[in-house]
C-alpha cells in the first residue's frame, strides 16, 4: 500500500488545473444545452480572496456535475467537466488498488451520497446480474445479512423487492451463528429462493464486529449455490486495512468478494455525502440506464447527477496524508481504543470490541442511562430496553476526554439505578 503525500500547494495546483480543464459557465463559452450552472453569485460569489487557497470550496462554487461512472470508457462523461472527473477516476483507482489491493484497472466505482446508497447500488447490480445471467425472477433472489447489519439492508430489500434472509449472531461475540446460516438458507430454498446476494460487514455500525466472510462463503460454495458477496465497509473501510494489513480476506485479493462500500465522511473526515462504491469490472454494466440517451455514455448510478466537489474532497485528504500518514493516523486511533479497553478490563467492565476497529460496545446495566447521556454514548435501541452502549474513538476523542470519562465511570459503576 503506497501513494505519495502531496503538499497543500501541489493539491491546490492540481485541483485548479482540473477546474481549468472544465468548461467555465461564467466566461463567454457558448454553453447552451446544459441544465446546470455555477452556484448563484448572490451568496456564492466566486471572487472571495480565500478561494485561491481553498480548492474544495472553489470546486463547490464552480459546481461540476460528475454524473456517471468515470472508470468506464462510456460512462456518461460530460466533456465540460473532464478535468475534475479525471481526479475522481484517479481516486477510485487509488482506493481500489492501493487500499483494497485490486489489480490495476480491474475495478469500477463512483463517489456516492453515502453508505446507504452504495449498499443499495450493490444490491441493484447483483439483482440485475442474476436476472440477466440466470433469467432469475425477482422473487427467487434473496438478500442475506446479519441482524447486526445496517438498516440500509432492509431498506434496499424493500426498494428492490428482494426477500430478506436475516442471520442471527452470537450475543457475546457478535459472530454469525453457523446454525442460523444453515437453517435460514435451507428455509429460504424451500420457499423458492435460488440466488443469494450476501452482505458481509466490515465493521457493523453498533458493535464494530467484522463478519467471518470465509466461513459464510464456504457454506455457499459447499452447497453450490449461486451467490455474490458485497462488503459493507462504510465504517471500517478506512481503518481496518491500516490496522490489519496482513488480512487479505477483506480486499479484492479475495475472489469471493465482488464489491465494497466505504464512507469518506466517517474515519477519513470528509464532508457528508462522500460514500464510495467499488466493484469488480464486468458487473456495473448490469445497471446501465439505457433510457438516459441525452447523456453521453448513459448512467450507471442510483443518484444520477452528483457533486464533483465530494470526489475532490476525498482525493485531497488521501493526498494530504499520503499512505504512510493515513496509516499512522488510523493506527494511533486504534491504539487509543486499545488503551481504553485495557482500562475497562481493569475496572471489570463488560464490553465487545474487534481489535482492529475503534468501536467499543459496553454491556448495559453497569452504569446509569444518565451517565451514558452525559457522554453522548449511543444506545443499540431507543424503542426497547437498552442492551448495549456504544463508544466510538474518533479523531476528536483525545486522551484527556477519555481519562475524564474513565475517572467518572469508575465513580459511577453500579452506583446508580440503570434505568
Amino acid at each position: 500500500m503506497y501513494w505519495e503525500r502531496y503538499s497543500h500547494d501541489k493539491i491546490k495546483d492540481i485541483v485548479h488545473q482540473a477546474l481549468e480543464q472544465n468548461t467555465p459557465y461564467r466566461d463567454s463559452a457558448p454553453v447552451l444545452g446544459i441544465p446546470a450552472s455555477y452556484l448563484d453569485r448572490t451568496e456564492f460569489y466566486d471572487d472571495a480572496p480565500f478561494l485561491k487557497d481553498a480548492p474544495f470550496m472553489k470546486t463547490m462554487i464552480e459546481n461540476p456535475n460528475h454524473i456517471g461512472c468515470h472508470t468506464l470508457d462510456d460512462a456518461g462523461h460530460i466533456d465540460m467537466f473532464a478535468g475534475t472527473q479525471q481526479i475522481e477516476k484517479e481516486l477510485i483507482q487509488l482506493i481500489a488498488e492501493q487500499i483494497f489491493k485490486g489489480e490495476p484497472n480491474q475495478q469500477d466505482g463512483y463517489v456516492a451520497t453515502g453508505g446507504t446508497e452504495a449498499n443499495i447500488q450493490a444490491m441493484w447490480v447483483y439483482r440485475n446480474y442474476f436476472k440477466k445471467k440466470y433469467q432469475a425472477k425477482t422473487e427467487e433472489i434473496g438478500l442475506v445479512y446479519s441482524e447486526d447489519s445496517h438498516y440500509s439492508m432492509p431498506k434496499g430489500a424493500n426498494l428492490l423487492e428482494l426477500s430478506s434472509i436475516i442471520l442471527q449472531v452470537d450475543e457475546h461475540t457478535r459472530a454469525i451463528r453457523q446454525q442460523s446460516l444453515i437453517e435460514k438458507i435451507t428455509e429460504a430454498r424451500a420457499q423458492g429462493i435460488k440466488y443469494f446476494i450476501v452482505v458481509m460487514n466490515l465493521s457493523t455500525t453498533m458493535y464494530g464486529s467484522v463478519d467471518d466472510v470465509e466461513r459464510v462463503t464456504d457454506f455457499f460454495e459447499k452447497e453450490k449455490l449461486p451467490y455474490k458477496v458485497h462488503a459493507d465497509g462504510a465504517f471500517g473501510g478506512f481503518i481496518y486495512p491500516f490496522t490489519n494489513e496482513k488480512d487479505p480476506l477483506y480486499s479484492f485479493q479475495n475472489p469471493r468478494i465482488s464489491s465494497f462500500t466505504i464512507d469518506g465522511h466517517k474515519m477519513l473526515q470528509t464532508p457528508y455525502g462522500t460514500g464510495l462504491f467499488l466493484i469488480r469490472k464486468g458487473f456495473i454494466q448490469y445497471v446501465k440506464t439505457e433510457e438516459a440517451q441525452y447523456i453521453p455514455g448513459k448512467d450507471y448510478t442510483i443518484c444520477g447527477s452528483r457533486s464533483g466537489a465530494n470526489a475532490i474532497s476525498i482525493w485531497m485528504l488521501l493526498r494530504a496524508h499520503g499512505s504512510e500518514g493515513l496509516k499512522i493516523k488510523m493506527q494511533r486511533i486504534n491504539e487509543r481504543t486499545t488503551k481504553l479497553c485495557k482500562r475497562l478490563d481493569e475496572l471489570g467492565v463488560k464490553y465487545f470490541r474487534n481489535p482492529h476497529i475503534n468501536i467499543i460496545a459496553i454491556k448495559s446495566g453497569q452504569f446509569s442511562a444518565r451517565f451514558a447521556q452525559k457522554y453522548h454514548l449511543v444506545a443499540d435501541s431507543y424503542e426497547f430496553d437498552v442492551k448495549w452502549w456504544k463508544i466510538v474513538v474518533m479523531d476528536h476523542v483525545k486522551q484527556g476526554i477519555l481519562d475524564k470519562f474513565l475517572l467518572d465511570l469508575d465513580a459511577n459503576l453500579n452506583t446508580e439505578p440503570t434505568h
